[in-house]
């Protein structure tokens, strides 16, 4: 058995898309001419060097046309030695047809040779792979939030450890376990494995552990599976083991919200409280609204925390969830209200979106690689607001590179009655939609900047003007006149 760690940083941003997917493309024409046709590509590379190796990273489509080719069995052992997945060679201006000595120096070593015919460049050529590998990034997109689903679903069932066990054994398509800290199998659910990889499991995860410089997670092989083990919660409890045939990209991130899950599920000393309060989470999680959990909750107050950032790892948000000291955290921010079920983004090293429900006692500072919005300190039944709270300080952190923002209650807004302030900002700005609205709000937070109300927003700054020149004229107001810009600033505010 073989160890590593349980995400490897090679892994590429998308799916890799096997050669057979692109000889199936009539318009391009291709032919193999040597080697297996069903290897995986990761990207393609051009190169008329004489030895391409020292520029090759593993997994490519190499293609050529042969400018520099003197030695073609020395050249075909670089391009393996590099890793390549399989070499195409493009016929005309160089060669009319692919040398005969290449052919057989790709049949020796299995390294998959295509040809490319004259009319197919070799720019069409990259761009299909990239089509493929685009169309199959959406698939494993799609794969990866209906796992994600059935995964929340599964925490709400009466016997939610078995049933998230089994709902990640059947999206993985190999066999789940719980580890007890002996090496036990608690619970288990999907297919057997050989005792052999059993064993291999038990061996994983006793790797792990609370002990200083103990991974959090390992990976190995044995019997033609592939293993992993996770440690759930502070590492001294029970491990999650995976088998599968297979890994693909998107595994990862499908078994880290099964960890962070199950180490909700599994934490030690849960008394009752803690039970309703986590049950009230994952309801929260399936979309309910915060005034139907409101009750199961304990009444607070609690802090919001939106937070955008990582490492692009699958447990960057569980990292900083228990850096700060809790386990109510879940994926997706912006708009969305914390009762909304947001599905993990996944997208490489994206920086994830998280969003975070801890008590008001609970101290939140600034963490490395991370951008935080805090709300203000609010009940159970007024977490809606503090979502929004949350989400305006994060914009704000964004728009203004500051690691850390805090929402500002109080202030000469507070001097209004509410009901009067929410009714006057009712008919000022009826005549705005919401975008507009939400880009007046950015634009007048940012002292009136174009340029940093354009990255607050994620649009272009011309966006911004056309935006702004158009609330003016709906509103018919001078948004020059500071007067104007005041009340339009507590009217955006009000409740």
């Amino acid at each position: 058995m073989t160890t590593s760690p349980a995400h490897p940083a090679s892994t590429p941003p998308a799916p890799p898309v096997p050669l057979a997917a692109l000889l199936a493309r009539r318009d391009l024409g291709l032919r193999l001419l040597a080697g297996p046709g069903d290897v995986p590509l990761h990207w393609v590379h051009t190169s008329e060097m004489a030895d391409p190796y020292p520029y090759l990273l593993g997994g490519e489509l190499l293609m050529t046309a042969g400018v520099q080719l003197t030695d073609p069995a020395r050249y075909v052992e670089r391009v393996v030695e590099a890793g390549a997945a399989a070499l195409a060679f493009g016929v005309t201006p160089v060669y009319d047809t692919v040398p005969a000595e290449l052919v057989e120096a790709c049949e020796r070593r299995g390294l998959p040779l295509l040809e490319v015919p004259p009319r197919t460049p070799f720019t069409a050529v990259a761009r299909a792979v990239w089509r493929l590998m685009a169309e199959a990034r959406l698939r494993e997109l799609r794969r990866v939030t209906e796992a994600q689903q059935s995964l929340a679903t599964a925490a709400a069932r009466p016997a939610p450890v078995p049933a998230v066990l089994g709902a990640l054994a059947a999206r993985l398509g190999g066999r789940a376990v719980l580890l007890a800290p002996d090496g036990t199998e608690s619970a288990a659910a999907g297919r057997e494995v050989p005792p052999e990889a059993s064993r291999a499991l038990r061996e994983l995860a006793g790797v792990l552990g609370p002990r200083p410089g103990a991974p959090a997670s390992a990976s190995g092989e044995s019997g033609g599976l592939r293993l992993a083990a996770y440690a759930l919660g502070s590492g001294d409890g029970p491990t999650l083991g995976v088998a599968t045939d297979r890994r693909d990209p998107g595994d990862h991130t499908i078994t880290g919200v099964a960890v962070v899950l199950l180490s909700l599920l599994t934490a030690p000393h849960r008394g009752a409280d803690a039970a309703v309060r986590d049950g009230a989470l994952v309801r929260l999680l399936l979309g309910a609204s915060p005034a139907e959990a409101a009750a199961d909750l304990d009444p607070g107050p609690w802090t919001v925390v939106h937070a955008r950032g990582g490492d692009g790892t699958p447990f960057a948000a569980a990292d900083l969830a228990a850096s700060l000291g809790t386990a109510l955290v879940a994926s997706g921010t912006g708009a969305e209200a914390l009762g909304e079920a947001g599905a993990a983004r996944v997208s490489g090293a994206a920086p994830a979106s998280v969003r975070l429900l801890l008590p008001a006692s609970s101290p939140v500072t600034a963490r490395p690689g991370w951008l935080l919005g805090v709300s203000a300190p609010a009940g159970a039944g007024d977490l809606s607001a503090a979502d929004r709270q949350a989400a305006r300080a994060l914009r704000r952190a964004e728009a203004t590179r500051r690691p850390l923002v805090r929402h500002r209650p109080g202030g000469l807004a507070s001097l209004v009655d509410p009901d009067e302030a929410a009714a006057h900002a009712r008919t000022l700005l009826a005549p705005l939609n919401e975008p507009l609205r939400e880009t007046l709000r950015a634009w007048l937070s940012l002292h009136g900047s174009w340029d940093r109300t354009a990255v607050a927003l994620d649009v272009h700054r011309n966006t911004v003007r056309q935006r702004i020149t158009r609330c003016a004229t709906l509103l018919d107001r001078d948004l020059d006149d500071p007067d104007v810009r005041t009340e339009l600033w507590f009217a955006l505010r009000a409740p």
